[in-house]
């Protein structure tokens, strides 16, 4: 069942450094819009929130390599994956940008009450630094090999191969990222979150609350840095590029990210808010509203320990998650997803290749969704899937049927006669599909949601190539009463297939002349598609995938030469 009548889903905000690929996909934001997309069937109050990350170091890195401005980067990429987004569907409430005035007064605001209420502290300490570029080292400005899983590459913040939270100075054989050089210790003062005050009200929330209804693997991390015993975290960085902190003297010093970018949830629910002009307060600060957030795995740390801890310090009524979401990682071809590498397939180009086919690519990525562990993406699968999958079964049984009630009786529901043993049991079984869908995905549990889906094209396909109402010597009253069946079938999937497919369910809505229903009166669906109803236009849905397609894109990977 639905725990709430009003939600606010977030989805991790993505950093404004670069494109996104399949694994961001398939990580966060499809299992977050199939989410938003069912409770907004079931007339649930949601509001779904994100926005660009445009602060901290990887913005600076990338402007650097690039030889712009951090404004000239963020723009350029805020607009590129916002508009990824819209063309695959993903239907934000609100999709906002850190460097927004509103995200500035809001994320401010909440370091000047710790600063006033001194839940922050000042401290000197010593850091690492570039004297090739005379500059303070800051978390993603430093790499080494991490102390845990020994593995090189591991940043400053967070190694991010086995996931663990780490300070620059924990890292072996560290180096500068920007001039490759061996850094020194300098002094330089910072304010620090004392993150161990907070251990015990963690544990409670964690390790006592959500024992049995977290991820594992969202549990398990949380568990070992408690665990490990928190410790006081540094929330301001030595940067130009951020947020400036609130206080007098301290030129050229920022709020950390991940201090203020997880407040952007807050900011851009805000912004949402005035311009529909309701009040925001309820969706964040109503002990009845669930608060879900869906998050890559190597964001773990900063939604289970740093956000809880600012919601929980700054002391306004803010609620706390009731489920943090996070997926395990997609590889590509067998090989982990390397943005430096260009290892991905990234989803501005995709929709340059494949155009009108993003619902080929959500299915895909929601069938292979790394929810338990990591899983793989692979190009020959893609084609399979696609053609096997989607054309072959889904799409042939609705062009069937459509094209079989066009034929034989004018593009009209046709009046069914006496129901088989065998017709009522299918009549009967159908409409189970609902509910035991319905339940998959408010369980979390996406990949077999569109099992159970694709599972009732395949009743449909099996059903009408048994009957077998094209051939001459079937009666009327048989050949009506078999496709009044096969369009009932047809039906269901078109307002099923919505949370997963939404463009498809948009055509296949349209052919049927429906509208979108609430999910519970899917399976009354007789109603909806009553005798006597007329048929739209019917069109193809899925393309065939050809060789050559998939060749192109194994030749842009260098698995395959050009010849």
């Amino acid at each position: 069942m639905i725990k709430s009548n009003k939600y606010t889903v977030t989805a991790a905000l993505p950093y404004a450094n670069g494109p996104i690929h399949i694994g961001h996909l398939a990580g966060v934001y499809l299992p977050a819009d199939v989410f938003v997309r069912f409770l907004r069937r079931n007339n649930v109050d949601v509001v779904f929130i994100c926005g660009s990350d445009e602060h901290g170091v990887p913005i600076a890195i990338q402007a650097k390599k690039e030889n712009k401005e951090p404004e000239e980067i963020v723009n350029k990429y805020h607009y590129m994956i916002k508009n990824c987004f819209i063309n695959f569907g993903i239907q934000f409430d609100n999709y906002s940008r850190t460097s927004t005035k509103i995200h500035y007064e809001i994320s401010t605001s909440f370091f000047q009450r710790f600063y006033e209420e001194k839940k922050i502290f000042e401290k000197e300490s010593k850091q690492y630094f570039d004297e090739k570029e005379k500059q303070f080292l800051a978390d993603r400005y430093i790499c080494g090999i991490c102390p845990y899983c020994k593995k090189n590459d591991a940043y400053g913040d967070q190694c991010e191969n086995c996931g663990n939270f780490l300070n620059p100075e924990d890292l072996i054989h560290p180096k500068s990222t920007i001039s490759g050089s061996i850094p020194i210790f300098e002094k330089t003062k910072h304010w620090y979150f004392p993150l161990n005050e907070y251990q015990e009200f963690l544990e409670k929330w964690i390790l006592i609350q959500h024992k049995k209804d977290w991820k594992i693997n969202v549990y398990g991390q949380a568990k070992s840095w408690l665990n490990q015993g928190l410790k006081p975290r540094p929330i301001t960085r030595d940067l130009n590029w951020g947020i400036p902190i609130p206080i007098d003297g301290y030129k050229g010093k920022v709020m950390y990210v991940w201090f203020e970018a997880p407040i952007g949830y807050i900011s851009s629910t805000i912004e949402w808010s005035k311009r529909k002009k309701i009040d925001w307060k309820p969706y964040w600060k109503d002990e009845n509203t669930k608060l879900i957030q869906f998050i890559g795995k190597d964001n773990i740390v900063f939604h289970c320990i740093i956000f809880p801890v600012i919601l929980k310090a700054y002391n306004s009524g803010y609620i706390l998650p009731d489920q943090i979401f996070a997926n395990e990682f997609l590889n590509l071809e067998n090989k982990k997803i390397s943005t430096s590498k260009n290892w991905a397939v990234w989803v501005h180009e995709y929709l340059e290749d494949f155009p009108n086919q993003q619902d080929a690519l959500r299915y895909i990525l929601i069938a292979n969704m790394p929810d338990k562990k990591d899983n793989n993406f692979n190009w020959k699968d893609f084609q399979r899937r696609n053609n096997n999958e989607l054309v072959s079964i889904l799409g042939n049984f609705i062009n069937r049927t459509m094209t079989l009630v066009k034929k034989y009786n004018y593009g009209i529901v046709p009046y069914p006669s006496n129901f088989t043993k065998k017709d009522e049991k299918i009549l009967e079984s159908i409409k189970n599909y609902p509910n035991n869908i319905g339940f998959l995905i408010e369980s979390y549990n996406f990949r077999e949601a569109l099992t159970r889906f694709m599972d009732l094209a395949r009743v449909g396909n099996k059903y009408l190539t048994e009957e077998e109402p094209w051939k001459k010597n079937k009666e009327k009253k048989r050949l009506d009463t078999i496709l009044y069946i096969s369009l009932q079938i047809v039906g269901i999937l078109a307002q099923l297939s919505e949370p997963f497919l939404p463009h498809t369910a948009k055509k296949l809505l349209d052919m049927l002349r429906l509208k979108p229903c609430f999910w519970s009166n899917i399976k009354n669906i007789e109603k909806m598609l009553p005798p006597g109803h007329l048929l739209g236009r019917s069109s193809l849905l899925f393309k065939v995938i050809t060789n050559e397609k998939i060749e192109k894109q194994l030749i842009k990977l260098g698995k395959v030469k050009k010849f």
